[in-house]
């Protein structure tokens, strides 16, 4: 099983997509900490450099810095499902950015020269028991027209995913540039909110925290709801469905082990594979000619080499009917 493969059948390679157009807001207003007060993320554009994270295997990372200057930044997103306001365990999330001169990696045009097959600042992790992702990057720059503001893509199932922007308080933000007039040297963001073309119609869901860390660099944090409650219904899942359903393990959290449930429709040799977040396949498990019903698969972290640590885990079943691939993640106990 190669990380191309994993990507594919995780639904990250040629996966069609329902992106919602247009504003959605609950009445309620933003998610307060009690659950069942939550509104939808404003739906935007993915700009103009979306550049398809799914198309390079390499995007699976946590650090998606590749070097580049700048002020280290921690970006963590919760994913909430608006019809319960309960986390979303399992959904992809893809992030890109430009850097802090603002460009953006990937494209070669008269505004962003000198950029085509770059693919720094642009990843993707899986979101985690408690509906966290978190990426390791440095704080963006911006460019004209544009207020600073980083893309994001919450990807449910093969049937929906949702594309938004956050953005920073003014004065934190601006207060960043001129402290780092060297690794930012377009000096302070001009705009307002609302003279940015995205967000002069509301920003309110979209404005992220943006607070010093012990580091040296900045941490931010924004909670995101959008459809559903992380249940897959999309064409993908149906599918593989029909073959096999992959359980969530138990406990999750966990310490130290952890069990995989999967139940087989028909006999089938099945292979389960670690990855950690920076995409790298860490271990493997094979049963193999496993009847049809329910299994358990105990993984064992010290008998397998690992840290306990957060871990997206694919199983690959093969039968008579083919061969079928899906994708969950397990979170360490903190």
């Amino acid at each position: 099983m190669n990380k191309r493969e994993f990507l594919r059948t995780s639904g990250l390679l040629g996966a069609a997509t329902f992106l919602p157009i247009g504003r959605a807001f609950a009445e309620d207003g933003r998610f307060t900490g009690e659950r069942g007060v939550c509104s939808l993320i404003p739906s935007e554009t993915a700009g103009p450099f979306p550049l398809d994270l799914t198309e390079n295997a390499t995007f699976f990372r946590q650090d998606i810095t590749e070097g580049y200057p700048g002020v280290p930044h921690t970006v963590r997103l919760r994913i909430i499902g608006l019809n319960n306001c309960e986390p979303m365990p399992n959904v992809r999330v893809n992030i890109w950015h430009c850097s802090n001169e603002g460009r953006y990696s990937g494209y070669s045009v008269s505004n962003n020269p000198g950029q085509a097959g770059l693919t720094y600042l642009r990843g993707y992790q899986f979101t985690d028991a408690d509906g966290m992702v978190e990426f390791q990057t440095i704080f963006p720059g911006w460019y004209p027209g544009r207020i600073c503001h980083i893309h994001f893509q919450v990807y449910v199932n093969s049937s929906y995913a949702a594309i938004s922007q956050l953005t920073y308080p003014i004065e934190t933000k601006n207060a960043i540039y001129a402290a780092n007039p060297d690794l930012y040297p377009s000096g302070a963001d001009p705009l307002s909110y609302n003279q940015d073309g995205i967000f002069n119609n509301g920003y309110e869901f979209q404005l992220a925290t943006l607070e010093a860390n012990d580091e040296g660099g900045y941490d931010s944090f924004l909670e995101v709801a959008v459809q559903g409650n992380g249940i897959p219904t999309g064409l993908a899942e149906l599918q593989v469905a029909e073959q096999f359903e992959l359980g969530q393990n138990v406990p999750n959290p966990y310490v130290g082990g952890t069990v995989v449930p999967i139940r087989l429709e028909r006999a089938s040799d099945v292979q389960l594979d670690l990855y950690d977040l920076q995409g790298r396949k860490v271990a493997d498990v094979q049963q193999l000619g496993l009847p049809a019903g329910e299994h358990r698969i105990v993984l064992d972290m010290v008998k397998l080499g690992l840290p306990s640590a957060n871990y997206v885990y694919q199983a690959e079943v093969r039968n008579s009917a083919g061969v079928w691939r899906t994708a969950k993640m397990m979170t360490a106990q903190r």
